[in-house]
């Protein structure tokens, strides 16, 4: 197998991101009402990236930053319109694939991502008394994987503008899933639209 052609000096670039989320928690058994996509509550995340590159296609990617999960129970029919939100540190490392010209070019970004809760809020009308879902979270710490298609503009003396959809699955449940409780599984699943601002370092 060949190795990957080496930069004659490797890049470093820090910079910012932010843009919005639509989230949703992937219920087994299902909760009802949380399979619309048009009706996943809207968020938003925002953090700083820094990435590193040493070979001419691919790099090394670090972010860390704040975002706006959840999900939320809807039926017009039956009266009830419930948002539960999840707030998350999270940190993804991520191989950065990047392949185009000199100054526009496109990536995939794909690698795991870990976060952790610190602090949810809900808001609407419940659909039911029962308490599964309306109770506490039970697990904070969530770990998963991410990966993002974008395309970005590069300019040394200005810096690179950057547009990346992303998509996040949690492995991890955010509630108990032994065969003593509800459910079977509550996994969240994120989808973003990013935009970001990155600066090379001399």
């Amino acid at each position: 197998m060949m190795a990957q052609p080496r930069l004659a000096q490797s890049e470093m670039f820090v910079g910012a991101y932010g843009g919005a989320m639509v989230s949703t928690v992937l219920f087994s058994p299902k909760v009802p009402g949380t399979s619309d996509l048009l009706k996943w509550p809207l968020g938003w995340n925002a953090g700083a990236v820094f990435r590193y590159g040493a070979h001419k296609v691919c790099a090394l990617q670090v972010e860390i930053g704040y975002a706006q999960r959840g999900w939320r129970e809807y039926s017009q029919t039956d009266g009830y319109d419930y948002t539960r939100r999840l707030h998350y540190i999270q940190l993804p490392l991520l191989s950065h694939i990047h392949f185009g010209g000199e100054h526009f070019q496109g990536f995939v970004n794909l690698g795991p991502q870990i976060a952790y809760c610190i602090s949810s809020q809900e808001s609407g009308v419940k659909q039911t008394t029962s308490v599964y879902q309306y109770r506490p979270i039970d697990h904070a710490f969530d770990w998963g994987v991410a990966g993002g298609l974008g395309v970005y503009g590069m300019h040394r003396k200005v810096g690179v503008f950057q547009l990346e959809a992303r998509v996040h699955y949690s492995f991890g449940s955010i509630y108990n899933n032994s065969r003593a409780q509800h459910f079977a599984a509550s996994n969240l699943l994120t989808v973003s639209l990013n935009f970001a601002y990155l600066w090379q370092l001399k």
